[in-house]
């Protein structure tokens, strides 16, 4: 079978399932579509072979058939991308409720579903024409690579003519990335921090900070002009994320009663089954998150490189939960199941990076640097006094740096050729990050001076679920 055949055989695949549920008229759709075939194939054979004209006219319209279903099908492929990553949310939203307090939880879930509700509606007025302003038709301007904007929407957006995407499906891969960036935050601030704050946090972080930092490397900004690699967002998205965090953690500062008389006293999540079954959601949608950013799949290169993505993604996952669980084992005595289930989120994130140039050794190594490295981090926080809930920093702050800067290390394609070095990706991936530390640092800090961020003692004794949203999880 060709590579045509083999491109039309999987579109009209896609184009079934969808017509499947869509319902009968989308069956129709679809048997229409895969008679269509059959239907040439007779009439092929009926044709006089002494017309050698039809022949060549036939052949010279294949090339335009072959480029509408290659179109066809790097969007269905990019757009079912694109709903895992959406999905992931739901992930976030279960860890978090599930590693806080239960009289905490709807203001959790509350918090996750506004991240996607108000990071969509921002990253579309207003990010994505700062993170991509060359996409746009007469972009407003661009300053060195450091800063620029092409408009606010969609309406002058131009897609590449190297792409085979549409700029809908662009967008909407690029904005479900922006609310990952936004909810990360969440379980970092959760059991204390006032909801309008939260949202104002959330526009800010979604409509100007993740993006501008997303023009520098992604946008082909000054970063980018560096060799700096970062193939799907170990410092872009996760590191933004985490530092952003950090910052909002420092300035809340402790939950009422974790820290007494300087000596840490454990809160443990309400339902970690819970926490478990969003872990789950979340390496699901990884599956998205990572090969989804080859953003094409039609060429047998392009799909080798989606699946090494999806194969190393799977390894680094596994030897980051297997290392972060047998550390926990040897100091606390017994396995720890949260550290273990963060060892599979701090392997994830650090293979996000490097998914794409690390053989399948290498990426077991960085995942199993990355499960040690989150136990080292959340003890660093709890030595520090700073109390990071769900420990989003150590995973997504401190694994985001670690897996852009084992492209600096451990051999791959990039450092072998050259494309790269050690000092581009440490110092690259620091300026990311430093930058949402800052800026967050000091967003906080005006929030919390306006009155805007932090709830009273009275209400965080009582509960963020009842005083902010006057109901309870659970009603037993």
């Amino acid at each position: 079978m060709t590579l045509a055949l083999q491109r039309r055989s999987w579109a009209v695949m896609l184009l079934a399932l969808f017509a499947t549920m869509a319902g009968p008229a989308g069956l129709a759709y679809a048997q229409e579509e895969a008679e269509a075939p059959a239907a040439v194939a007779e009439e092929t054979a009926e044709a006089p072979a002494e017309e050698p004209a039809a022949e060549e006219e036939a052949a010279a319209e294949e090339p335009a058939e072959d480029l509408g279903v290659g179109y066809a099908f790097d969007n269905a492929v990019l757009f079912l991308c694109a709903v895992l990553v959406f999905f992931m949310q739901a992930g976030f939203a279960m860890v978090e409720a599930g590693f806080n307090s239960s009289k905490n939880a709807v203001n959790i879930i509350f918090k996750n579903a506004m991240d996607i509700c108000v990071g969509v509606l921002l990253f579309f007025v207003l990010g994505f024409g700062l993170m991509y302003p060359d996409l746009y038709t007469g972009a407003t301007f661009a300053k060195e690579g450091v800063l620029g904007f092409g408009g606010f929407g969609l309406d002058n957006y131009e897609s590449a003519s190297d792409r085979t995407f549409s700029p809908e499906t662009d967008w909407l891969f690029q904005a479900v990335f922006a609310a990952t960036a936004a909810t990360i935050v969440s379980g970092a601030v959760a059991g204390r921090m006032k909801v309008s704050g939260y949202l104002i946090y959330s526009a800010i972080l979604t409509g100007l900070v993740y993006p501008i930092s997303g023009y520098w490397k992604w946008g082909g900004g000054f970063l980018a002009e560096w060799g700096f690699q970062d193939f799907a967002g170990s410092a872009v998205v996760h590191g933004v994320g985490g530092f952003a965090g950090l910052a909002g953690a420092l300035v809340l500062g402790p939950r009422i009663g974790r820290y007494v008389d300087g000596k840490s006293i454990p809160m443990p999540g309400h339902n970690i089954p819970l926490a478990g079954l969003g872990v789950f959601i979340l390496w699901f949608g990884w599956y998205g998150f990572n090969p989804g950013s080859m953003l094409a799949f039609q060429g047998t290169g392009d799909m080798d490189g989606t699946m090494h993505c999806a194969i190393t993604t799977t390894l680094a996952a596994g030897a980051g939960g297997l290392v972060a669980t047998i550390l926990s084992w040897i100091m606390f005595g017994k396995p720890d199941l949260s550290m273990g289930l963060n060892g599979i989120l701090a392997g994830l994130v650090s293979i996000t990076a490097c998914c794409d140039c690390m053989g399948t050794w290498q990426a077991i190594l960085v995942g199993a640097i990355g499960g040690a490295l989150v136990i080292a981090g959340i003890m660093l926080l709890d030595k520090l006094k700073i109390d990071d809930p769900v420990g989003a920093w150590p995973v997504h702050g401190l694994c985001g740096l670690w897996g852009c800067i084992a492209i600096g290390v451990l051999p791959n394609d990039y450092l072998t050729n050259g494309d790269t070095t050690f000092a581009v990706q440490a110092g690259a991936a620091l300026i990311i990050c430093a930058w949402a530390f800052v800026t967050m640092l000091v967003l906080f800090t005006i929030l919390k001076g306006a009155g805007l961020l932090r709830v009273s003692p009275e209400e965080e004794q009582q509960g963020l679920d009842i005083s902010e949203h006057g109901m309870a999880a659970y009603t037993h």
